[in-house]
This record gives structure tokens, sequence and C-alpha cells, in this order.
């Protein structure tokens, strides 16, 4: 992860508009554990276009890594709305283990909750 970020970087610093090395640098902090600064990253991100599924599922998990489940939703919410849910798949083969099944568990409950909600109308 450190060597990816270096270079990530070093792409970004070449090219400011790249987005995918903006994403790649913020996935390879994410991996080091440096969960603030992948955040800021995806936030610059998200700042250029912010109808970018991959960034803002990133951001999804970073809010609910962080307790912040209201943020979190929002954000799942505005990537379905675009619909673009394909990046979602490739994006769990990044996330660490507990942050996957913390996203996992949390969608799956929300899915249960809305579906609960539609049966009971």
């Amino acid at each position: 992860a450190p060597g990816v970020c270096q270079l990530a970087s070093l792409l970004v610093e070449l090219d400011a508009s790249d987005e995918a090395s903006r994403i790649l640098c913020a996935d390879a902090l994410y991996q080091m554990g440096c969960v603030e600064e992948a955040h800021k990253l995806l936030l610059l991100a998200l700042s250029r276009n912010p109808q970018r599924s991959p960034v803002l599922a990133r951001l999804a998990l970073l809010q609910l890594k962080k307790g912040f489940m209201y943020d979190g939703n929002q954000l799942l919410k505005k990537v379905i709305r675009i619909g673009d849910t394909s990046c979602l798949l490739p994006i769990m083969d990044i996330f660490k283990d507990e942050d996957r099944k913390l996203m996992q568990t949390h969608c799956h409950f929300r899915a249960l909750s809305i579906l609960k909600n539609k049966q009971e109308d």
C-alpha cells in the first residue's frame, strides 16, 4: 500500500484532474489506516464530480466506520439514485474484512427495514 500511495500521489501531482489516481491514492491511504487523509482526498474528488458512485460508496464506508450512520445512509441512497451500483462489488474487495462486514450488515439491515415499512403500508 505505501508504494501504491506514493505512485498514485505522483500521478495526482502530474495531473491534478486525474480522478482515478486520486481514488487509487485514497484506497492506499485507507489500507494503511490513514482514514482521515483518505476521507479528505475523496471529498476533494467528490467536489470535482459529485455524481461519482465509486467516490460516494467509499465515503459511505468511511462514514459508517466513524459511526455516522445517517451520513453513510445518505451517501448510499445517492449511489442508488444515480443508478451506478456496479462499483460496489469491486470496492468490497478493497475494504478490510471488518469494514466489508460492517457495510454488508448495515445494507442488509437497512434493506430489511425498508421492506418491513413497505409491508406495513
